[in-house]
């Protein structure tokens, strides 16, 4: 596991063990609180625990969890995290159902090309659920969560139905969960493993509006830059 500070106040955690797709959390530092967006996957929990040690936080300080959608590599460790800090867990109102465990989560639609990539990601027995979470706080469009003097939540349907993004407006930062993903050295690309990709391409463009001069992915570096015009030449290398 390493750590980055992307902006004064934001850090990304990269996973250890993921080296085919660079798996993000991000840990957002208030004052007295921190929030978590996203809570990797099964086993992870040790990894954000420790991850919190090393910017000088204590699990106590961690307040909410903030899931960007309900697959296990975004939600493996919550219920875990959830329980060693007590911290109160929000997600997009319609993925909160495939959160929770009370459905099963749409599978995506693969194109031929990530077929071989989704069975190495999601080796068989695996589900590309995360273990049951409970949601103390659903989100839609619009709503301003209480951290980074004010986040607004952004609604991207695609990759799942109710994948969200953040927009911090003060900091001009994105964070677009997988909706969006970084490539090696390059611009920003479509997401994989959408359950609509054609919604998907709409939601990247809906993030090509807004004025930001940093984007965070949920796998992929982080791009710094005209992240506007990245996203309108997005490309989809997989589709």
């Amino acid at each position: 596991m390493e750590i980055f500070e992307v902006v004064p106040g934001l850090h990304r955690i990269r996973f250890s063990g993921t080296p085919a797709y660079l798996l993000n959390a991000y840990l957002w530092l208030d004052e007295r609180e921190v929030t978590l967006i996203d809570a990797g996957d099964l086993g992870h929990a040790p990894q954000i625990l420790s991850a919190l040690e090393r910017v000088g936080r204590s699990p106590a300080e961690l307040r909410r969890i903030v899931l960007t959608h309900y697959h296990v590599d975004h939600t493996g460790a919550a219920a875990e995290l959830v329980e060693a800090t007590g911290a109160t867990v929000v997600a997009g109102a319609a993925d909160a159902p495939y959160v929770r465990g009370e459905l099963p989560g749409p599978p995506p639609v693969l194109t031929d090309a990530e077929r071989p990539l989704f069975e190495q990601a999601t080796p068989e027995g695996k589900s590309p659920q995360g273990p049951p979470c409970r949601v103390d706080h659903e989100v839609s469009e619009g709503d301003v969560l209480p951290f980074a003097g004010g986040c607004t939540v952004l609604e991207l349907p695609g990759h799942t139905p109710g994948s969200i993004g953040l927009h911090l407006p003060r900091q001009r930062v994105l964070l677009t969960g997988d909706t969006v993903a970084g490539s090696p050295g390059g611009p920003p690309i479509l997401g994989g493993f959408n359950v609509d990709r054609d919604q998907t391409w709409r939601s990247l463009r809906r993030l090509a509006e807004l004025d930001v001069d940093v984007a965070c992915f949920g796998h992929g570096d982080p791009f710094h830059g005209d992240v506007a015009a990245a996203l309108r030449n997005a490309e989809d290398p997989l589709g």
